[in-house]
């Protein structure tokens, strides 16, 4: 006699199981004037890049967390806070932090960083899906 077992099918996440980070490459560091904003296009996602110096370079979503999302980041007005570089959105004036999105002027925003290098005189940000 042959017994047959049931089992239960397993339960399958639908939670997206983040990728590995990928660097793109964006444009020339001498295609960027220093402390001047550019936004870049990349993988559909608006990115606002700050050239501090020769090696260093910010970036941010272009998108402004505090004027519903509004592509206008890489107009802000570049300065400092102590030894912190920032970035005041040039619609409300609320400053951010360009190391690490926090908005020093309302603690209830952030705005997104990601990850940048120089490779060979290229700009390169660290995207993960």
């Amino acid at each position: 006699m042959t017994t047959i077992t049931q089992t239960r099918p397993r339960a399958v996440s639908t939670r997206s199981v983040p990728s590995d980070p990928t660097w793109e490459r964006v444009c020339r560091v001498d295609d960027l004037e220093p402390s001047w904003g550019e936004a870049v296009l990349i993988r559909m996602r608006q990115i606002a890049l700050f050239l501090l110096s020769p090696r260093e370079v910010y970036a941010v979503e272009h998108t402004d967390p505090a004027a519903d999302g509004a592509p206008v980041m890489a107009r802000g007005i570049v300065g400092s806070r102590g030894d912190r570089p920032t970035v005041a959105s040039p619609l409300h004036k609320e400053v951010y932090d360009l190391g690490t999105g926090e908005c020093l002027t309302d603690p209830a925003l952030l705005l997104r960083t990601f990850r940048t290098r120089i490779v060979g005189g290229f700009i390169e940000i660290e995207l993960s899906e």
